[in-house]
């Protein structure tokens, strides 16, 4: 059995495994005030060219979401966000639960365009009765989306510019960043980031680590306080050492962007693969998801050789469904899933 349900299946790259049991018997201060923290923040500032950035490290995607956008939102916020975005469909309602509504707006391809985000602020806005509706306090997105997609460079400029000129943040969800930016076509640059986004993450739990994310504040002015959002919420590790030590890995020597790019690569193959059976894909995109639409009858035998998951019902005898690579994804895998679409689809 071959498994692409997600690409967290497998523990750490092997280089991080190798750092923990270096550093195993370190002693160093907790909460993330130790030399590893303090190391990998100045190195995602290399990479990312923002020397000024304010950084944190928390465990995971969900638990940085419901963090940040609690702390930049004040009681009477929501945060906009597309319909399939992850914090208003696979967090099981966290943001809503910390006390702040979630604004949809209706998706292309997962993506929200910045016409759309100043129509829903000028609708709230210009409302008699707007006192008695949620005011939009920042906009979310993620890079890449919940569909695989990526923003292009001009449309992330867009979607700032509305945000700076209605005085909102704009906060990109990474946990993916790195397929995103290793992905074809892709014409945003790490650099990018800090200048087009208040707030981002960069996801280490979906890209080579055991667990952990580092948020990047490119405005430090908006982390004020955040460590104290972070441990009310959970998140203040007391180990903390165990995030910086796997940060310091991941941007060792691009090992980052480099096992990003594989997982990427080994997903091109598949995408390929269904292309040339003629299987449509419910989006197209160059990340390491693919969402090819499958005819029912195939979903079980496939089963029985690969982990995949059923992602959306199109209609009557046809389910989109997933397939993800990773970091770890074997050569032999794609070679073996390759073999079974040529031979089982006509």
């Amino acid at each position: 059995m071959f498994h692409f349900e997600s690409d967290y299946l497998e523990g750490c790259a092997p280089q991080i495994l190798e750092a923990l049991q270096e550093t195993n018997l370190d002693q160093t201060l907790g909460y993330g005030e130790d030399p590893h923290c303090e190391k990998a923040a100045d190195m995602i500032r290399y990479v990312f060219d923002c020397p000024g950035a304010d950084i944190h490290f928390l465990v995971g995607g969900t638990q940085a979401n419901a963090t940040v956008i609690s702390a930049l939102l004040r009681p009477h916020q929501g945060v906009i966000c597309a319909e399939s975005g992850h914090i208003n469909v696979h967090e099981t309602g966290a943001v809503e639960h910390g006390g702040h509504k979630v604004l949809a707006l209706p998706a292309t391809d997962g993506k929200i365009s910045a016409a759309q985000v100043r129509g829903a602020l000028e609708a709230h806005h210009s409302d008699f009765s707007r006192e008695h509706m949620v005011q939009p306090g920042m906009v979310y997105i993620s890079f890449p989306t919940e569909l695989g997609t990526i923003y292009t460079r001009q449309e992330l400029e867009d979607l700032h510019a509305v945000c700076t000129e209605w005085e909102i943040p704009l906060f990109v969800d990474g946990a993916r960043l790195g397929y995103g930016l290793e992905a074809s076509g892709c014409n945003i640059l790490p650099k990018d980031l800090p200048r087009l986004a208040d707030v981002f993450y960069v996801g280490g739990t979906k890209q080579g680590a055991l667990f952990g994310e580092a948020v990047v504040f490119s405005n430090p002015r908006l982390a004020e306080d955040f460590r104290y959002f972070i441990k009310q919420n959970g998140g203040m590790l007391a180990k903390g050492r165990l995030l910086g030590i796997q940060f310091e890995a991941l941007m060792n020597e691009g090992l980052y962007f480099n096992l990003a790019r594989r997982a990427d690569r080994l997903a091109d193959r598949i995408r390929a693969a269904f292309h040339r059976k003629g299987i449509p894909f419910l989006t197209e995109n160059t990340t390491n998801q693919v969402f090819p639409i499958l005819e029912n009858k195939c979903l079980e035998p496939l089963a029985a050789s690969f982990g995949f998951e059923c992602w959306q019902i199109v209609d009557a005898t046809h389910t989109a469904v997933r397939f993800c690579t990773s970091w770890a994804t074997t050569e032999s895998a794609i070679d073996t899933l390759e073999t079974y679409i040529r031979d089982n689809f006509q």
